[in-house]
């Protein structure tokens, strides 16, 4: 009996054993993207089904995206969507909405295809409020060129599915390498296979495809992998470099121990802006990535400044909202989002992060950082100053309150700044809000998000009840922020300061010069009398500047001028080719470098010296 009995029993677990194997779902999602076949600037995506137990199955493409705070329907960029069985039969599929997809026989479901146009070809000068994708979130396609894939906009998901390995192929030319924080699995000069455990993961990691231009260098034992895309070779991952690496090692040495990341990737895209190319400026951050875009015209001293200014700012971002982050963050609905209310720590204390540790690290001076303060007041004086920040983070994908985002730049990076001032003043010095956002990070971490109503309690319990008053009346309130009552708690205050001019300009308003409409050329104005260094060259008004140390210049371009002149410093060398009187010459001297006293901030009270030096120091 016992003899029978286990043999029963041993048949019916082999049994259910093999039973269950044969029932086991297959859930993983694996995707293709052909970047060697590329037709009319479109490539062709495949994606693989997972196993269906219903009649019915959803594929969306997102409709926002982690970090843009903006409705861009990647959907409308894909056509020729169709599915088909296990025997290359086509099914039925339906289109609800600009990103939604049913497909009918699901249970049969073997695979999905559909072409991919990019958004970089059709953009027209994106400012915030349109609705274009913003270029650092966007993709490309330039055959055998060059493709920036924002995996978001090629790869979508099927709902209930985002949970589920996913393995993408990219099919590429010999000739380009992907640069990515992703880890190559397939050796092959033509195909890279990346595997991620869930559709965030894919999502969070962009890949970029170009020529190789990339450089590599470790921080405190994180690896660094930077690469640029140059169109016309104007820069290089080498010649950008310093100001790069200058800039991280700054940083990681303003976190110290917070950030645990073993390998950081900046993907820099410089838009050609001759052609039709990406024209929203600026960077995305991701968990180990950024990618950056901005234009190839731009001066190498610029450029340099900004990858410093922007690509700091995405930095910071390992602490917020990619370490400290609500459930709506970190559960995204790609296609029917929750926002949170705290978008004054997610973008504007990384935004205020972002100008703090230059000045703590000597990057930047005393004055540069009052005058960046200064400027983010008066842009913020511009917006409406009146409306609760957390209602409008709430709403910031809907009008009235979406039109406010910028404000997050702005007035968000100063409440960091005022939060950071009561920490320092209550603490004798001795904490800041970067001590805060440690101890927030230690307390949730990048998988354990927080209830969005709980998080003005738990700062309060970390810092001081004055940190509460100033949530309650600025953040949740309506007041708006004396902030010269913040500033005067550091010894800080209004004064007259000295500040140098740009070359081609009067005043902080005035141009001394104009352009002629017709012939796009630059002239120095006569209505008005012209600075010390263009009387040294020797310059007259009715002079038409047609280059500027050796870079030519007219309308197109001379935003690039002005900018690149800011840097000048006084005795460098300078040099213009002019036309005057119908003739071209060249004129040669030294910078000499106008002054003008403007209203700014300085230290006033030295009996603060010690809390000011905390602030900006500690």
């Amino acid at each position: 009996m016992k003899k029978t009995v286990l043999s029963i029993l041993f048949i019916t677990a082999f049994s259910t054993g093999v039973f269950a194997q044969k029932k086991a779902i297959n859930e993983e999602v694996k995707a293709t993207i052909d970047l060697i076949n590329v037709k009319e600037d479109k490539v062709l995506v495949t994606v693989l089904a997972p196993e269906f137990g219903k009649s019915e199955v959803i594929y969306q493409i997102p409709k926002t995206v982690p970090g843009t705070y903006s409705t861009d329907d990647y959907g409308k960029y894909i056509e020729g969507f169709k599915a088909f069985d296990k025997k290359g039969k086509e099914l039925t599929v339906a289109k609800s909405d600009d990103n939604t997809w049913k497909i009918s026989n699901a249970k049969s479901l073997a695979k999905i295809t559909y072409l991919v146009n990019d958004t970089y070809d059709i953009e027209t000068g994106r400012g915030f409020g349109k609705e274009e994708v913003f270029s650092p979130a966007g993709t490309n396609i330039l055959a055998g060129t060059n493709f920036m894939l924002n995996n978001h906009g090629f790869v979508g998901y099927f709902n209930g599915k985002t949970d589920v390995k996913y393995t993408l192929n990219v099919a590429h030319p010999e000739n380009l390498v992907g640069t990515t924080s992703l880890l190559d699995t397939d050796k092959s000069a033509t195909n890279d296979v990346f595997t991620v455990s869930r559709y965030f993961e894919l999502t969070d990691n962009p890949i970029m495809y170009s020529k190789p231009d990339f450089e590599t260098f470790t921080v405190d034992g994180m690896e660094i992998l930077f690469s640029v895309y140059s169109p016309n070779g104007v820069h290089s991952a080498k010649s950008l470099l310093p100001d790069l690496e200058k800039m991280m090692r700054a940083q990681k040495a303003f976190l110290g121990k917070v950030n645990s990341n073993k390998q950081y990737t900046v993907l820099l895209y410089l838009s050609d802006m001759e052609k039709n190319d990406a024209k929203g400026f600026g960077a995305l951050e991701h968990h180990t990535s950024t990618t950056v875009v901005f234009p190839e015209a731009m001066p190498a001293n610029m450029l340099g400044q900004q990858l410093i200014d922007v690509v700091s700012h995405e930095f910071f971002h390992i602490l917020t909202p990619l370490c400290v982050h609500s459930k709506e963050i970190h559960y995204f609905d790609y296609n029917n989002p929750k926002m949170s209310k705290h978008l004054w720590m997610y973008e504007g204390v990384t935004e205020y992060f972002a100008n703090l540790f230059q000045i703590n690290q000597g990057l930047i001076d005393e004055d540069e950082f009052y005058q960046r303060m200064v400027g983010k007041i008066g842009n913020a004086a511009k917006m409406n100053d009146t409306m609760s920040f957390t209602v409008m983070s709430a709403n910031v994908l809907e009008k009235p309150y979406k039109d406010q985002y910028l404000n997050v730049y702005e007035k968000g990076a100063l409440i960091g700044m005022c939060i950071d001032i009561i920490i320092r003043e209550k603490s004798n010095g001795e904490r800041g809000i970067l001590d805060m956002m440690q101890k927030l990070s230690a307390e949730y971490g990048a998988e354990k998000p927080f209830n969005d109503e709980e998080l003005f309690d738990k700062i309060i319990s970390i810092t001081y009840p004055e940190v509460g008053a100033f949530i309650k009346t600025h953040i949740e309130g309506t007041t708006p922020i004396n902030y010269d009552e913040f500033f005067a708690k550091v010894g800080v205050g209004k004064g007259k300061i000295q500040v140098p001019m740009n070359p081609f300009l009067k005043n902080e308003t005035t141009p001394l010069v104009t352009i002629n409409s017709a012939t796009k050329e630059i002239i120095v104005r006569s209505d008005l009398e012209i600075n010390e260094l263009m009387k040294s060259l020797g310059m007259k008004g009715g002079d038409i500047i047609l280059a500027v140390n050796d870079v030519n210049y007219n309308l197109d371009n001379i935003y690039e001028m002005i900018m690149s002149s800011q840097d000048w410093k006084e005795g460098d060398a300078v040099s213009m080719k002019i036309k005057r009187d119908g003739k071209e010459q060249t004129v040669a001297g030294k910078v000499k470098v106008t002054m003008a006293e403007v209203e700014g901030y300085q230290q006033i009270d030295a009996s603060k010296t010690k809390l000011k030096e905390a602030w900006l120091k500690g």
